[in-house]
């Protein structure tokens, strides 16, 4: 386990500095002993401190002097080239501000009785094995620092022939690949964040092609823009973006809401449409802002499912008439009694109010994929294809508004939740048939996770509870700041690429140890293809280049990894 950092292999590395200051509480400063080109802002750093191994990760380079004289005069004008380059070694350096953020004990030196002795007491357990900590303490002065070998990255991050390691990138400044941990990823819900154009769908993309083919958790992808089932053409370069349908076929179901529904012009494998039964009033509630509902719309809403209990009401509400009208026996006007006004004075509530809702709930009246008598029970048939191990993406196609969103995401969502709730506690009594770990993908997660909506969506219960039933979120946003305070502390592992925005690159950074530190690092990633990752996941920040999505990915991953899926899993789709 130790063979990597021992101090025999050190005449092989570069060592680039030596700690000269810091603190718990600050950064560690490194006198730089190489050029400062050689060293960028996130590298991953490694420094020796005898028994003990830090790792940290540089946040800044500042340049110094002995003397402010020897930095304002240019010596290379005055001085022959030799005697100026032996004074800038003496007089100007480059110092690194380097976070702090884990240690590991190696022990004694290998070869030494202390070492024997020190292995036999963790192979006896009466010491623990060593693992990498938090930081309790400093390095001396002048102990040695230097960049990260492959070694050091896999000691951190795991070793990329893990089962449940995946490689979500490699560092920027020597290309070792970085795992992220998909066991523990799937056990709290997560984030993708990046500005518009920054390449966040292509790394969710890469993020579920690892969950499908290690097999790690179930996922059912709301896609919003229908980018995730079938082939698509990106937008900045016009090449073909191969669908996770295409390389999943016997693993992935692409549905289509509303009959008839086709994806890039492709049918899906089924269509979703909803019963009207399953309309619930706190559905309706959550539409409150997109439909301008008034304060009277829950005692409406409440009278109605008096009278028609809740797998009724919504029928019966849509087929009354609003404002229609007929004559009695005197010639006097009233309402007809099919008419939403005879309704309300029947079940005593303000005819205003009950005619106001009826007009508002027309937008949803008139979806399409909302009928009385559906060919099939369709949502169940997606929460069977996930409690199997498969994975579904439910692609909007034409239904694009922020209606068919929220109104869809949010009542299959909170089926999804009772039907996993249901299975845990069974679980838990009987100790038979463990829930199958679920991944839902929400796209434009402000929509439904900001303030004035999370308390009313099931999405905010799922990130704060659900973990415990099995069921974690992945959610991607461009504007994490908008996201409810309350949910963002809920996400255990964060992937973000570039925000230009301070109150995004807050939002993001937010509850984490050195955010400060990390706050200009996330701000000066590449538009594309850099990404910090952060939390759970992950041991520590560290920032990294991201894997293409393309060809060489899929070989990568495929050719790799397909002999790893259990044979049960290959016989059961097979049909045995």
């Amino acid at each position: 386990m130790f063979d990597t950092n021992n101090s025999s292999t050190q005449p092989t590395r570069t060592v680039i500095g030596y700690i000269v200051g810091g603190g718990l509480k600050e950064s560690f400063r490194v006198r730089l002993t190489v050029p400062a080109s050689e060293v960028q802002e996130g590298a991953f750093v490694v420094i020796e401190s005898g028994n003990w191994i830090f790792y940290g990760l540089v946040t800044d380079l500042q340049l110094g002097s002995t003397d402010p004289r020897f930095a304002d005069e240019q010596s290379e004008d005055r001085l022959p080239p030799e005697f100026s380059k032996l004074l800038h070694g003496q007089t100007l350096f480059t110092n690194l501000e380097v976070l702090p953020a884990l240690m590991l004990e190696r022990g004694p030196d290998p070869g030494s009785p202390e070492y024997e002795q020190w292995r036999t007491e963790i192979d006896l357990k009466l010491r623990s094995e060593p693992r990498p900590l938090p930081v309790k303490t400093v390095p001396p002065h002048h102990a040695p620092v230097r960049l990260a070998s492959p070694g050091d990255i896999s000691e951190i991050f795991g070793s990329a022939d893990s089962e449940s390691n995946f490689v979500i990138g490699y560092t920027r400044e020597q290309g070792h690949p970085v795992c992220l941990d998909l066991e523990k990823f799937v056990q709290r819900s997560s984030g993708v964040f990046g500005a518009t154009g920054t390449g966040k769908s292509f790394l969710t993309r890469i993020i579920l092609a690892g969950l499908m083919q290690y097999n790690r958790a179930s996922v059912l992808v709301f896609d919003m823009h229908n980018e995730y089932g079938f082939d698509d053409t990106a937008s900045d370069t016009g090449q073909r973006v191969v669908g996770l349908r295409t390389r999943f076929p016997g693993r992935l179901r692409v549905v289509g809401l509303g009959k008839g529904a086709l994806i890039r012009g492709q049918a899906p494998d089924f269509n979703l449409e909803i019963a009207e039964k399953d309309i619930q009033p706190e559905d309706i509630e959550m539409l409150t802002r997109e439909l301008n509902l008034k304060e009277t719309t829950p005692t409406t809403l409440e009278a109605l499912v008096s009278s028609f209990r809740r797998d009724g009401w919504f029928t019966a509400f849509k087929k009354m008439k609003n404002g229609a009208v007929i004559e009695d026996e005197s010639g006097k006007r009233i309402p007809a009694p099919d008419s939403v006004a005879a309704w309300a004075s029947q079940a005593g509530v303000n005819q205003m109010a009950a005619e106001g809702l009826h007009s508002k709930l027309g937008r949803v009246f008139r979806l399409p994929y909302l009928v009385e008598q559906p060919a099939s029970d369709s949502i169940s048939e997606i929460i069977h294809t996930l409690e199997a191990g498969n994975h579904v993406v439910l692609s909007f196609g034409q239904h694009e508004s922020d209606l068919d969103y929220l109104l869809v995401t949010n009542l299959l969502t909170r089926r999804i939740r009772q039907a996993w709730e249901e299975r845990t506690n069974e679980f838990r009594t009987t100790g038979k048939g463990e829930p199958r770990p679920l991944v839902i993908v929400v796209e434009e997660a402000h929509k439904l996770l900001n303030r004035e909506m999370a308390a009313q969506t099931t999405f905010s219960t799922i990130a704060r509870e659900l973990r415990k039933y099995y069921v974690t979120l992945l959610i991607v946003d461009q504007r994490p700041s908008q996201i409810y305070d309350e949910v963002m502390s809920q996400l255990g592992t964060r992937i973000s690429g570039w925000l230009g925005d301070d109150e995004d690159i807050r939002a993001v950074l937010s509850g984490l140890a050195g955010r400060d530190a990390l706050r200009g690092m996330l701000a000066r990633l590449q538009p594309k293809e850099e990404v910090l990752l952060l939390g759970w996941g992950v041991p520590m920040p560290i920032p990294v280049r991201s894997r293409r999505y393309d060809a060489r990915f899929w070989e990568e991953l495929q050719g790799k990894s397909s002999s790893r899926r259990p044979t049960g899993d290959i016989l059961k789709e097979l049909g045995f």
